[in-house]
């Protein structure tokens, strides 16, 4: 008689937002919808909101942009 070829075990996971000391930062940057060109990204608001004032203000015709965050997240299996 031979053992079980295999096991299956049927595990609980969570994602969540990775808030671990050593966790990536949360990063902010805006895009211009018009042209494409983005600011750097940021771990804060103020650089990219000063980087879309400047573009909308060199580039009249350019006032739709898109926020892109950046937020890291983790898995764990629940035990």
């Amino acid at each position: 008689m031979t053992g079980p070829k295999a096991i299956i075990r049927h595990e609980k996971w969570t994602l969540t937002p990775d808030r671990e000391p050593d966790a990536p930062p949360l990063t902010y940057k805006m895009q211009c919808a018009v042209c494409g060109e983005a600011s750097v990204e940021s771990d804060g608001w103020n650089e990219p909101q000063e980087w879309a004032l400047g573009h909308s203000g060199q580039n009249p015709s350019h006032h739709s942009y898109s926020e892109v965050i950046t937020r890291p997240w983790r898995t764990f299996m629940h035990g």
